[in-house]
């Protein structure tokens, strides 16, 4: 028994001392001595004739370059803070503008709205690149801020902004030789000095101006890239109220006393007002008060409660008419063509109230001097044929007309009509207090027929110069 345990225990000894040997405390992990076969590369397995076709794979033409842009444009190797060529002469910049719309004018603000595309051209060695297609590159805005770009800006703008719908509406292409296309859409709000003059009837022209901000004229030189054909409008353009009639460019030179000279370009459009809104709105209602004005020369002298009202809503509408269109429009220091016509029609219907007021005082006045002749003129026929007095004046056909013996006076024909107002109940027995006349007016004042043919000869001769000068 005892010699059993001690070949036992000899055989064990033995297999141990044939086996390989180990660190101390290392686990055995046989999995990890082989490799599976998926990630082996093809080139560690068989040859090219007996390995499967699973294990090839075709390149991925998107990422032939194996590089980022920055480094493809090599942008960490150049300092982008310096204008290209930087101690050399100007960087030519070219540009050109695509006016999408146009979309409001306001003559109280003295400003307009436009959206336009603005593309700038310019070449910068710096950004080359290899291509064997001599393709382009196109980046999108976060690119833009890696790089020197032309430092563009509005002069005489209020606001302005960049769309960022549903990103920047900025991009940035590349050419093999350097060549940048740098492309923004904006929308900009600026000043335009307009003279409203003539207004309604004016033409205005506004001015869009694009200069660089930092950069003289030694250092940047702007043009536009093909002269007028660098500026293009979309032919669907157009205003409520304006009629575009022209779109043009020109370049300038601004100078600032304290940094020097600057290329500056102009997109000029030249704007003419449509009238036929204010004459809808002020010109025919204003011609039509001025008519009804004259109204009154035709209605009867004695008719106070007709011709009055008639005159004070006549003046009371030309002077609303006047109020609503000041209300829109800027408090300028002098007189519109659309002020003088209206203070001339408010001046004729307050010339109308005044003709009334003159007529009826010299009626009145006429009036009072008649009832004094007449009234001499009854006594003395009175006492002169006491007895017939009553006779001669109760066979007097009441439709008879004709002069009483008074000549013209204060510019009123004295025609008048003998109205037998009272009949005394007993004419034989003479009286004369028995009956009374009065005189009554047929005929028409001799300023109010003036006034029908002066007053309206004097409006159209008024207009026709208005018209031949404004229009």
């Amino acid at each position: 028994m005892h010699t059993d345990i001690v070949l036992l225990t000899l055989l064990i000894w033995m297999v141990g001392m044939s086996g390989p040997t180990r660190p101390r405390g290392e686990i055995l992990q046989p999995h990890r001595l082989f490799r599976s076969k998926r990630e082996m590369h093809p080139t560690e397995g068989s040859s090219g004739k007996n390995s499967s076709p699973i294990f090839k794979r075709s390149p991925d033409i998107t990422k032939v370059w194996g590089k980022k842009s920055e480094q493809l444009l090599r942008i960490d190797d150049h300092d982008f803070t310096m204008r290209p060529g930087f101690g050399g002469p100007a960087v030519p910049v070219g540009v050109d503008v695509q006016v999408e719309s146009l979309d409001a004018i306001s003559e109280v603000d003295m400003d307009f709205t436009m959206t336009l595309y603005l593309r700038h051209y310019w070449k910068d060695e710096r950004l080359s690149f290899k291509s064997n297609t001599n393709q382009s590159m196109t980046f999108d805005g976060r690119l833009v801020k890696k790089i020197w770009v032309p430092d563009m800006f509005f002069v005489h703008s209020k606001k302005s902004f960049t769309h960022d719908t549903t990103t920047d509406n900025v991009m940035l292409r590349v050419y093999p030789d350097g060549k940048v296309l740098y492309s923004l859409r904006v929308t900009v709000t600026a000043m335009c000095s307009m003279d409203l003059s003539c207004f309604p009837l004016d033409t205005q022209t506004c001015s869009l101006e694009i200069e660089s901000y930092a950069y003289t004229d030694d250092d940047l030189m702007l043009y536009w890239k093909e002269g007028n054909r660098s500026l293009n409008t979309d032919e669907r353009i157009s205003l409520s109220q304006f009629l575009i009639q022209e779109f043009h460019t020109t370049t300038k030179m601004a100078f600032y006393s304290s940094t020097g000279w600057y290329n500056r370009l102009h997109i000029n459009f030249t704007l003419r007002r449509h009238i036929f809104f204010f004459l809808l709105q002020t010109y025919f209602p204003a011609t039509l008060m001025v008519m009804l004005s004259w109204v009154s020369f035709w209605i009867d002298r004695r008719a106070v409660p007709a011709r009055v009202p008639l005159g004070i809503t006549t003046v009371l509408t030309m002077s609303t008419i006047i109020t609503g269109v000041n209300a829109s429009m800027p408090r300028v220091s002098y007189i519109k063509a659309v002020d003088i016509y209206l203070w001339v029609s408010f001046v004729f219907v307050f010339l109308s109230v005044i003709e009334y007021a003159a007529v009826n005082y010299l009626s009145t006045l006429q009036e009072r001097k008649e009832r004094k002749l007449r009234e001499r003129l009854l006594c003395t026929c009175g006492l002169a044929h006491p007895g017939m007095m009553s006779a001669s004046y109760s066979e007097v056909d009441t439709n008879t007309t004709g002069n009483y013996g008074m000549p013209e006076e204060n510019g009123m024909k004295q025609e008048r009509m003998l109205v037998q107002l009272a009949m005394g109940s007993d004419q034989v027995t003479g009286h004369v207090g028995s009956s009374t006349y009065s005189n009554v007016w047929i005929d028409t004042h001799a300023i109010d027929k003036y006034s029908r043919v002066i007053f309206p000869g004097s409006y159209i001769l008024f207009n026709i110069i208005y018209w031949s000068i404004y229009s």
